[in-house]
C-alpha cells in the first residue's frame, strides 16, 4: 500500500471490528477516505459500531453484502483473524484490490521506530519484558499490537525517540507488504495455526515476512536453537543477532556454560551466565540464570531475545540487570494463581499449542495434575504421550479435543484421566474441570491449566479461559 494520507477520497473497506478495525477507520476517516466498515456478527454484538457511525463512518453488521468490494475500492483493511477464504477478500484478491492488516498502515504512520517480536510460543512475554527493559532504560517504549492494544493507536502517539515494542502474529504479518521494523525478533516456529494457513510453507512464509524489508542498518534476532529460524537467516539483509541455549556463539547473546540439550537434564547446580558476545570478540557477563524474574527454561529464551533487542535498540548491558531480575512474568502464561490444601494452582491459558504445554509442565516440578482442551484444528496430540507418561499424576481434558486428549494420556500409560463433560454453559465446564483436578491433587501437587488448544470453540478469548480457571480456583 502507500502512506494512508494518499487514499483521500477513495473508497477503503474495513473489514471486521474490533479495537484494530476500530482504530483503522478512524485513521482513514480522518484522512479523507470514503470509509465503510463490515462485520458479518450481529450489529448488538458490535458494540464499536456505535463509535464510529457518530464519526460519520458507514457500518453495516449482521452480513456480508454481495456488493461490499466494488471496482473502485482502492483497499481492504482486514481483521486478522478472519481468512483469506472469507467471501470479501477473496473477491479482492480476485479483482486485485490490495488486502493488509492494521500492522501495515500503523508502519506507515509511525515516526518512532518498531520492535517486531514473532514466533509460535513466548511472544507476549518476551513483548512485555523489552517493553519493560526499556522503559526502566528510559527509553519511552510504546508496547502494543497482538497484545491488546492497536497498533495504528500506538503510531498516532509514538514520537521520534520512542520505540514502539510490537506483538505480531502470522495472521498479522501475512497482511503486510513494505512493514519494516528497526529491530525483528523471530523467537520459535512450531506446527500451529494449519487450519488458518493450510500448511507450514504459508505459515513459515507468513512469520518471515518481518525480515522482508530489512536493510543492513537493522537488526534480526534469531533463535539459533530452532532449525526453521536458523534456515531463514541466510536469506536476511539485516545484521544477525542470534540467541542461544545451547551454544557458545561467536557473536549473539546465550548461556555460559550452556544447558544439557536435554530438557528434562537440569544440569546439577551449575551457575549459568547470560552472555553477549560482540563481533570483535568481547564477551559481557549480563546475569546469572538463576537470578531472573521467571523460572523455566523456556523463560531463560525468552530472556535471551529480550536481552539482544535491548542491546540491539542502545541499552547498555548493566541497565538490563535489574528489570531482569524484577519481571514476574504475564497474566495467563504460567501465572501463579493460589495454594489451597497444599495445593499450588497455576494459569498457563496462554498455551494455545503442545509446544507451549510441554514448556509450561518442564518448568514445573512437583506433581502434575493437568487441564487441557480447547479447539480442535486436527491434531492427534500423540506428541504429548512422552509428556503425559513422564511428567503428569493426572489429566482433566475439557472441550472439542477432550477425547483426544484422553486418548493420548491412556496411551501413555496415565493412570488418571477424566474428562469435563461438555455442556451449553462453557463456565460451568470448565469449572467443573478444575473441581475435578483439585480432586486428584494431594498437597505438594500442581494443578496446571495449560491447554494445548486455542479457546474459541468455548470461549471468546484465551484470556476469558484463563480467568474463569483463575476465579474457580479461588472459589474452591
Amino acid at each position: 500500500m502507500n502512506h494512508p494520507a494518499t487514499y483521500q477520497g477513495s473508497r477503503v473497506v474495513v473489514l471486521g471490528l474490533a479495537r484494530s478495525g476500530v482504530s483503522v477507520a478512524k485513521v482513514f476517516h480522518q484522512l479523507g477516505a470514503d470509509v465503510f466498515v463490515n462485520d458479518k456478527k450481529e450489529r448488538e454484538l458490535c458494540p464499536e459500531a456505535d463509535e464510529l457511525t457518530a464519526l460519520g463512518i458507514s457500518v453495516l453488521c449482521g452480513y456480508h453484502p454481495d456488493d461490499l468490494i466494488t471496482e473502485d475500492t482502492a483497499l481492504l483493511v482486514k481483521n486478522p483473524g478472519i481468512p483469506y477464504s472469507a467471501p470479501p477478500v477473496a473477491q479482492a484478491e480476485a479483482i486485485g484490490v490490495e488486502v493488509i492488516t492494521e500492522v501495515e498502515v500503523a508502519y506507515w504512520l509511525s515516526p518512532a521506530p518498531i520492535i517486531g517480536i514473532t514466533g509460535s510460543n513466548g511472544k507476549t512475554t518476551t513483548t512485555t519484558w523489552i517493553g519493560e527493559l526499556l522503559e526502566s532504560a528510559g527509553m519511552k517504549p510504546i508496547v502494543a499490537g497482538n497484545i491488546g492494544r492497536p497498533l495504528c493507536e500506538a503510531a498516532l502517539e509514538a514520537a521520534e525517540d520512542q520505540w514502539i515494542v510490537a506483538e505480531l502474529s502470522s495472521f498479522q504479518l501475512k497482511g503486510t507488504d513494505a512493514f519494516r521494523p528497526r529491530i525483528a525478533l523471530l523467537l520459535n516456529i512450531a506446527e500451529t495455526h494449519l487450519d488458518y494457513h493450510g500448511d507450514m510453507d504459508d505459515y513459515v512464509n507468513s512469520k518471515a515476512k518481518l525480515f522482508d524489508n530489512q536493510t543492513p542498518e537493522d537488526t534480526a534476532v534469531i533463535n539459533w536453537d530452532d532449525p526453521e529460524c536458523r534456515a531463514l537467516s541466510a536469506l536476511l539483509a539485516a545484521e544477525l543477532l542470534p540467541f542461544s541455549l545451547y551454544e557458545r556463539l561467536e557473536t549473539g547473546v546465550y548461556i555460559d556454560p550452556p544447558f544439557p540439550l536435554d530438557p528434562e537434564d537440569k544440569g546439577g547446580h551449575t551457575v549459568r551466565q547470560i552472555m553477549f558476545r560482540q563481533a570483535d570478540g568481547s564477551e559481557t557477563a549480563i546475569l546469572p540464570v538463576d537470578e531472573l524474574g521467571i523460572p523455566g527454561r523456556h523463560n531463560a529464551a525468552n530472556a535471551l531475545a529480550a536481552v539482544a533487542a535491548c542491546l540491539a535498540a542502545g541499552v547498555p548491558p548493566e541497565q538490563l540487570i535489574e528489570p531482569l531480575k524484577q519481571f514476574k512474568g504475564v497474566e495467563h502464561r504460567l501465572e501463579f494463581v493460589r495454594e489451597v490444601n497444599g495445593v499450588k494452582y497455576y494459569n498457563d491459558s496462554k498455551a494455545t499449542n503442545p509446544a507451549a504445554t510441554k514448556m509450561a509442565v518442564r518448568s514445573l516440578a512437583a506433581p502434575i495434575v493437568l487441564v487441557a482442551g480447547g479447539l480442535d484444528r486436527g491434531s492427534d496430540y500423540m506428541e504429548l504421550v512422552p509428556l503425559f507418561r513422564d511428567r503428569l499424576k493426572g489429566l482433566v481434558a475439557f472441550g472439542e479435543t477432550r477425547e483426544k486428549l484422553s486418548r493420548a494420556a491412556k496411551l501413555a500409560g496415565l493412570a488418571r484421566v477424566e474428562i469435563a463433560e461438555p455442556s451449553e454453559d462453557a463456565e460451568s465446564v470448565l469449572r467443573q474441570a478444575v473441581k475435578q483436578a483439585a480432586a486428584m491433587a494431594e498437597p505438594g501437587d500442581i494443578v496446571l491449566l495449560s491447554p494445548a488448544c486455542a479457546s474459541w470453540d468455548m470461549f471468546a478469548t484465551y484470556e476469558q479461559r484463563g480467568r474463569i480457571f483463575k476465579d474457580s480456583a479461588h472459589t474452591l
